[in-house]
């Protein structure tokens, strides 16, 4: 992968993270209601975000990064089949259908920079 899919990848972690704090009733209304501590676990996963968007850019910290990213994103696939199954959002149903293959691509890019570095 080169630097400029990196730097992409480290702005929308970080965009993502900052989200959570600017419009928290979205993320929390993507949440299964089985979860306990929503409004804490919604700041948490953005927390996360930004700190291992941040964590992307320096070289040693990328592998750690690019894994967390893909713990995270595997911890939030609930969330994305509850907005399939629930009917609570007037996405359309294609669209709510594509988040959830979506996930794999996302996880196959972080995978990308568990192990290289990227030459400078």
């Amino acid at each position: 992968m080169n630097e400029l899919a990196l730097y992409v990848m480290s702005v929308f972690y970080i965009f993502a993270g900052i989200m959570h704090f600017a419009k928290p009733k979205l993320y929390l209304r993507m949440m299964p209601p089985w979860l306990p501590a929503q409004k804490a676990m919604n700041y948490i996963s953005g927390a996360a975000e930004v700190f291992l968007g941040i964590g992307l850019v320096p070289l040693v910290t990328r592998a750690w990064a690019a894994w967390g990213i893909i713990a995270l994103l595997v911890a939030v696939f609930p969330a994305n089949v509850y907005m399939l199954t629930s009917g609570k959002f007037k996405l359309p149903k294609p669209l709510l259908i594509l988040r959830l293959p979506l996930q794999l691509v996302l996880i196959w890019w972080a995978y990308q920079y568990t192990g290289q570095s990227l030459t400078r």
